[in-house]
């Protein structure tokens, strides 16, 4: 899908931006899916849900974009997916999006709505936290500030595609060049500048891959064996096994991370049900 697209990852930042938006947000949203926008915590967001909407259970959702596009409704033909196929609701952030709020922006705006959550009565047992992309990294950083802190973990979070590492040090950075059909670390590189200001990528804040991840909620990854971002996956999946958090990670082969934009998920990521998010931690096992 991106590979074909004019978007430019490499282009002025906000121009690209409304570009992404314009492919994201083409076609209509299937008619079972209603959205509502609103806030959470001070940060503005996307409700959405199903008619296959049943449970008490809520995804807290941060979308991808490389931290300087996408939004709630760019993510919702995805969003809206994985309600449907687990009977939840989705509540979908707006985080703040650099080069006009670069780090630590959309980490405040993360852990700002997700206290919001739990502050309206919602418990934790009934929230996964989900996230593509860039969206994925943050969940992650999220938890660890979380665990650092002693603060309530959700029941469960799911990765699609996360990018994890800001320095882009893995080795599928290298070796995927000419096999991901849609990114190159010469175009991520100027999102990463984007991003930072004056801050180290290698902060584990930024780049959770050097996070201590003790106390981690289960943690569900999936990923393409094309992505340059394959490493950003499979690491974070070690590292979250060697501090004993449970953790499932699933390599689809062949498929790159713009395709799963447009395509469902695995039904064991998003499962069928109206079960609590708690009982996704056997997912994990």
């Amino acid at each position: 899908m991106l590979a074909d697209s004019p978007l430019d990852l490499s282009g002025d930042g906000i121009e690209q931006r409304a570009v992404f938006e314009r492919m994201m947000t083409t076609r209509p949203l299937p008619d079972d899916v209603t959205t509502t926008s609103g806030t959470l915590g001070g940060v503005p967001g996307l409700e959405i849900i199903t008619t296959d909407t049943r449970s008490d259970a809520v995804l807290l959702w941060f979308h991808g974009g490389w931290c300087t596009m996408g939004s709630p409704r760019a993510g919702a033909a995805l969003s809206s997916d994985v309600a449907r196929r687990t009977g939840a609701k989705v509540v979908s952030v707006d985080y703040r999006l650099a080069p006009e709020h670069p780090y630590p922006a959309a980490l405040q705006d993360a852990r700002a709505a997700h206290r919001a959550l739990l502050d309206g009565g919602v418990s934790p047992h009934d929230v996964a936290i989900v996230g593509e992309s860039a969206g994925g990294g943050l969940v992650v950083s999220t938890l660890a500030s979380l665990a650092e802190e002693g603060l309530p973990q959700p029941a469960a979070a799911v990765l699609f595609s996360p990018w994890t590492d800001l320095t882009l040090s893995g080795e599928s950075m290298t070796s995927k060049v000419g096999i991901d059909p849609a990114f190159v670390p010469e175009k991520v590189r100027v999102r990463v500048a984007d991003y930072l200001g004056e801050a180290d990528p290698g902060d584990p804040a930024i780049s959770p891959i050097f996070a201590d991840l003790t106390g981690l909620p289960p943690l569900l990854i999936q990923a393409g064996s094309y992505e340059i971002l394959l490493d950003d996956s499979v690491r974070p999946a070690a590292r979250a096994a060697a501090a004993d958090v449970p953790v499932g990670l699933e390599v689809t082969p062949g498929v790159p991370m713009s395709s799963r934009r447009s395509r469902p998920f695995s039904t064991r990521a998003t499962p069928r049900s109206t079960r609590s998010p708690a009982s996704w931690r056997h997912t994990c096992r």
